[in-house]
């Protein structure tokens, strides 16, 4: 579908990009070619040129209501008109317990309490500090293991890299904690390749698990955190009975279980937790990006009662959990998030992400046939793509991909290595699916 609609004012440029050392960016071949942005609404992001951008990629996982919603917009305006910011420790905001209570309330049941804090990596690093802290107020201090899983990403803390899997996100940082180990990742090419949704095998990866407790001691355990779709690795969707299998043997042997989703949260697989859509309940999940649409960092933690009620105990003038940050439920953050949670609610996205679903799916395994497509894995309103490498040139592809799909197709997508990622906003049109898998197929035909 041809946007027709009129291009913006072109926005200047600074003409020294030197200072600004960009996030998880190959600086160098950025500035040469930069992809700037200037503004977003709807679907669409406008280029500092004044061009539309066809937001497939969510921001980063982040718009799932879409850009540029005024509610949101004029919630933060309003908010810090009126309380800018408040200390959060020792002293409060109404918003904060009044968001407390709506996460809560979208969450499986007991899961009752939610700690906020700034980001996905912080949410990690929270929920691994409380799962240590708990096993050790209940008298169980020598579980100080913590268990991830190949291609996992948890963020960028230390214990969140620790936990992760994924290479490239760890070679540089030497150790990082002691104590950790990984599952299995589990992705089989073979065996489930052009899956629609999750793959029918894999379930028994979870007996790695058992493995690893042989191996450790149940005892030295606190703690596993997987994500129940492996997002920035490249869409990889839990197997059909893995979630349910991991939680079984967890609670056999009195191991804490984690979901992160930093991703999966707010409706990208088609309901508020992806806890809900695989029925399994966690000790405590993760969320940040989809709560306030990406409007404003925030990202926490709901705990279940069992976990909170744990350390209620002692004088009660004493600190219970001594961890939080500056901007723990911050003004601005918590009116953005209200805010977001009335539109999910107002406009029904989670169960329209649902609904979307199979036709997502189809659309985007018509590109199978496209050249160099190895793979294609879905789940919710989220795809994966994977393009044969190029000879000694790993991740080449994908990063010709992004940027053929910049500036020669007007359309945003996500890449890792060489996979292509989508993960439009959940507002996204049967037709505007249908323009992105048709920008999609050209730009893998150009870099074929």
């Amino acid at each position: 579908m041809l946007d027709k609609s009129p291009r913006a004012n072109a926005v200047n440029v600074p003409n020294d990009l030197a200072a600004h050392w960009m996030p998880f960016t190959a600086n160098r071949a950025f500035k040469k070619a930069p992809r700037m942005l200037a503004g977003a609404k709807g679907m669409h992001y406008i280029t500092t040129d004044g061009r539309n951008i066809l937001d497939a990629a969510a921001g980063m996982w982040c718009t799932n209501a879409g850009h540029g919603r005024e509610q949101i917009s004029e919630a933060i305006a309003r908010q810090a008109a009126a309380l800018d910011y408040a200390p959060p420790f020792q002293f409060g905001i109404p918003q904060a317990f009044e968001l407390a209570t709506r996460v809560a309330d979208l969450a499986p049941a007991g899961l009752d309490h939610v700690f906020f804090c700034n980001s996905g990596s912080e949410a990690v690093d929270t929920a691994l500090k409380i799962a240590l802290a708990y096993h050790q107020v209940a008298g169980q201090g020598s579980r100080t293991r913590l268990i991830g899983r190949e291609r996992g990403y948890h963020g960028v803390g230390f214990g969140g890299t620790s936990v992760g899997g994924i290479v490239n996100n760890r070679r540089l940082f030497g150790t990082l904690l002691a104590g950790v180990d990984h599952l299995s990742h589990t992705y089989d090419r073979e065996k489930q390749a052009f899956s629609k949704g999750e793959p029918e095998y894999g379930a028994h990866l979870a007996e790695e698990l058992e493995r690893l407790v042989n191996l450790h001691g149940a005892n030295t355990i606190a703690a596993v955190i997987v994500e129940p779709m492996a997002g920035s690795t490249g869409v990889i969707p839990a197997p059909k009975g893995y979630l349910t299998r991991l939680r079984e043997i967890t609670q056999k042997h009195g191991i804490l279980l984690i979901f992160d989703e930093v991703i999966t949260g707010f409706g990208r697989l088609g309901f508020a937790f992806a806890a809900e859509r695989y029925g399994v309940l966690p000790d405590m999940i993760t969320f940040a990006k989809g709560v306030t649409n990406g409007a404003a960092p925030m990202g926490g933690v709901v705990v279940r009662d069992t976990i909170h009620d744990a350390f209620m105990k002692g004088p009660e003038h004493v600190i219970e959990l001594a961890h939080g940050y500056t901007y723990s439920a911050h003004p601005l953050a918590c009116a953005a998030g209200l805010a977001t949670l009335e539109i999910y609610r107002e406009e029904k996205l989670f169960e329209r992400a649902r609904a979307l679903e199979p036709k997502f799916i189809d659309a985007v395994m018509s590109l199978r046939n496209e050249p160099n497509v190895l793979d294609i894995r879905t789940v919710g309103l989220t795809a994966g793509i994977d393009l044969a490498p190029r000879a000694d040139q790993v991740g080449k592809r994908g990063f010709d991909g992004l940027n053929s799909a910049f500036f020669d197709h007007d359309l945003m997508l996500r890449i890792a290595g060489d996979t292509l990622a989508l993960t439009p906003p959940l507002i996204v049109s049967e037709d505007q699916i249908g323009e992105i898998v048709e920008k999609v197929a050209k730009v893998i035909r150009a870099v074929a």
